[in-house]
């Protein structure tokens, strides 16, 4: 076998190059902390690593989803918060409108008072969200989602709500049909108003028929409009919201209370409208509560003979605007009786009441949502760690390992710096002998 000078060389300067490239990777590893530069470093670990880097990311763009929901949620909550403030405010004007000695001069003042409220709970209802959208626009609006109307306030927004697309769906909206006009009527679980029999001008049969209490007159044979040319007399009692005593006998039919005879010996008779059965009669006394089919209901004043009362199944359906709108048409409403202003009254502090409850209950809801974002930015905080745990454990150098290795490295380059050394200083013969 033949052995040149050269052969030594090449090999020598080889091995120089090897370990060169050997300690600039492992320094490179130390200063960049990294143990896998490229793919090739490390096929399992890379792909390892690219896993996590994906779980970050995802994480990352909930958590933007998350403050964006919270954001709308936290202006929902206040806009509603103060929403109820001034339906605080409205049900106190309209207890004090109950005072017997107020003129109608008087409630007028109060009617102005209620507007005014109206107009700011409109504003309230129509809130943008700071960019460019409103909170309560449901699935999104370009415009304001309640349109003022000489019929009054209408919803003009898209029913719903707007949801994020990732497996979390963080509310991004509120529904403002759902908060501003789908109150329970009534309290809760039925509805009480007064009535007038009335005869149907298209049968010529005689009827019960809803009134609206703010615009009717004493009993004693004064026509009432009401629907469709229909006339009648209204009552001359009122009667109360009404109780539930016990929720499992309500059937939510409809029901009339007729009051007979005259003061002391008067009577009364619940009839189920909706079976054409009397439910309960007997001696009518003001005041006492007439209980029957889990009701109580309450009638008072000075009733008289041919008086009609109603009670009807609640509906989800009392729009906050219509209520507060009613409210102002009756304290607007003068020369009304004693017995109109005090069932106006007492329908008002209803409706008010209903609606007050419903926005409650949808407040109680963002603020339920508000929990469970702080719940689930928990959740989303620990998986990101993980993650970030995951890729490091992959791609990172372990320091003390990657120091000794360099160090190792580094004799090896310096033993083949002077390996070459003495190679080219000796020749083939000298290296030989």
């Amino acid at each position: 076998m033949r052995i040149a000078t050269a052969n030594f060389f090449d090999g020598s300067i080889a091995n120089l190059q090897r370990r060169q490239n050997a300690l600039q990777d492992q320094q490179q590893q130390l200063t960049s902390g990294k143990r896998i530069a490229l793919a090739s470093d490390d096929p399992t670990g890379a792909a390892r690593a690219e896993r996590a880097l994906a779980s970050i990311g995802r994480v990352e763009a909930n958590q933007r989803a998350l403050e964006a929901s919270r954001n709308s949620m936290t202006l929902a909550e206040s806009a509603m918060g103060d929403a109820n403030e001034l339906l605080q405010q409205a049900r106190e004007t309209l207890v004090a409108a109950g005072n017997a000695s107020y003129s109608d001069a008087e409630r007028e003042g109060l009617a102005n008072k209620l507007q005014g409220l109206r107009d700011q709970l409109l504003t309230i209802a129509n809130r943008g969200d700071g960019s460019g959208g409103y909170i309560f626009s449901g699935q999104g609006s370009a415009s304001p989602p309640f349109l003022d109307q000489p019929g009054g306030v209408s919803y003009v927004g898209v029913a719903g709500t707007v949801q994020t697309g990732n497996i979390d769906n963080f509310q991004l909206s509120v529904d403002g049909r759902g908060a501003w006009e789908q109150a329970a009527s009534g309290n809760g679980s039925f509805e009480t108003a007064p009535r007038a029999i009335v005869t149907d001008p298209a049968t010529g049969a005689a009827r019960v028929q809803l009134i609206d209490p703010g615009a009717t007159a004493a009993n004693g044979g004064v026509p009432v409009p009401l629907v469709n040319g229909i006339t009648g007399a209204a009552a001359s009692g009122w009667i109360d919201i009404g109780r539930v005593v016990d929720p499992s006998l309500l059937t939510g039919h409809n029901y009339r209370v007729d009051i007979a005879g005259n003061s002391p010996s008067q009577t009364y008779t619940l009839v189920d409208q909706d079976l054409g059965s009397v439910v309960a009669s007997g001696a009518f006394k003001p005041g006492q509560a007439i209980v029957a089919d889990g009701m109580a209901l309450t009638i008072t004043g000075t009733p008289v003979d041919g008086d009609a009362f109603a009670v009807a199944g609640s509906r989800n359906g009392l729009k906050l605007f219509d209520a507060i709108d009613k409210a102002i048409i009756d304290l607007k409403t003068t020369l009304r009786t004693p017995v109109q202003i005090t069932q106006a009254n007492a329908a008002a502090l209803r409706d008010v009441d209903a609606v007050m409850a419903n926005l409650q209950s949808v407040r109680s809801q963002v603020g339920e949502r508000l929990n469970n974002l702080d719940g689930t930015e928990g959740r989303l905080a620990a998986l990101k760690q993980y993650s970030s745990e995951e890729r490091s454990a992959a791609e990172d150098l372990d320091m003390v390992q990657g120091i000794s290795e360099f160090q190792n490295q580094q004799t090896g380059y310096d033993t083949a710096l002077k390996t070459y050394a003495m190679v080219q200083r000796m020749s083939l013969f000298q290296y030989l002998t």
